[in-house]
């Protein structure tokens, strides 16, 4: 398994709701998107090197709770052409550029992993956009934030895999950043995860509205890759501030 792919639910009630796949020029790229439901918005970010699909389960179970969910590819990743360079910044951008072109009125956003860092780098750049944000291992700086065993290897491994690139030397963002997000977050992470849980905690303990949640027996992915525990998570959230 390499590096890049080791960064990668419910009684639900029947509704009539739409399902497509479609794909938008943002931002000067080209995303793939599925959508499915209807009411109020919610999008889904996968983590590094993958694609929609990987939280198809979740975005069934949303869809069929009673929300218009849109799985985006990220730039470069999925369905959507290969770039040479990517950054957290522009994906944040992308992310910003699809809700304006869509129309979405504060839609919540749950990202896993790249994902997460992606949502909460949207709303530190376009603060007010989100209604409610959800991570699930994401990190907001890179020295300090993965466990040591996976850190050592990771960080000094030499490569020309432009998403990889990215990872070792990216996000860049701050405490203080967190700090000016006012939309309600859930930050989560697992027992297991890569990332360590008191990077989770900083997260969490440092948006205003936020809060961090260690889930115990699960690692960077077991309970948000085509699992059926993540739903059940986002909904529990989703009810509790009223979204």
């Amino acid at each position: 398994m390499t590096l890049v792919a080791v960064f990668f639910a419910t009684a639900c009630q029947n509704v009539d709701y739409e399902s497509y796949t479609d794909t938008i020029r943002v931002n000067g790229v080209d995303l793939f998107y599925a959508a499915e439901g209807a009411g109020k918005p919610v999008i889904l970010l996968h983590g590094n090197g993958g694609s929609h699909n990987d939280l198809e389960t979740t975005h069934r179970e949303l869809a069929q709770a009673g929300y218009m969910v849109y799985a985006l590819d990220s730039r470069g990743q999925g369905a959507n052409p290969r770039l040479d360079e990517y950054h957290y910044k522009d994906m944040a951008t992308d992310v910003y550029e699809f809700i304006k072109a869509k129309g979405l009125e504060k839609p919540a956003v749950f990202g896993f992993s790249d994902g997460g860092n992606i949502a909460l780098q949207l709303e530190v750049m376009y603060p007010g956009t989100l209604g409610a944000i959800a991570t699930g291992g994401a990190n907001i700086f890179v020295e300090g934030s993965l466990i040591p065993s996976f850190a050592e290897g990771f960080l000094a491994q030499p490569t020309d895999e432009p998403l990889v690139i990215m990872m070792q030397n990216e996000p860049t963002m701050t405490v203080d950043d967190m700090r000016t997000i006012a939309c309600p977050a859930l930050i989560m992470s697992g027992e297991h995860d890569l990332i360590l849980a008191d990077h989770t905690r900083l997260i969490g303990d440092n948006i205003p509205a936020g809060e961090a949640v260690v889930i115990p027996g699960e690692d960077h992915g077991s309970y948000i890759c085509n699992s059926p525990k993540l739903a059940p998570l986002l909904l529990d959230f989703f009810a509790r501030i009223g979204y």
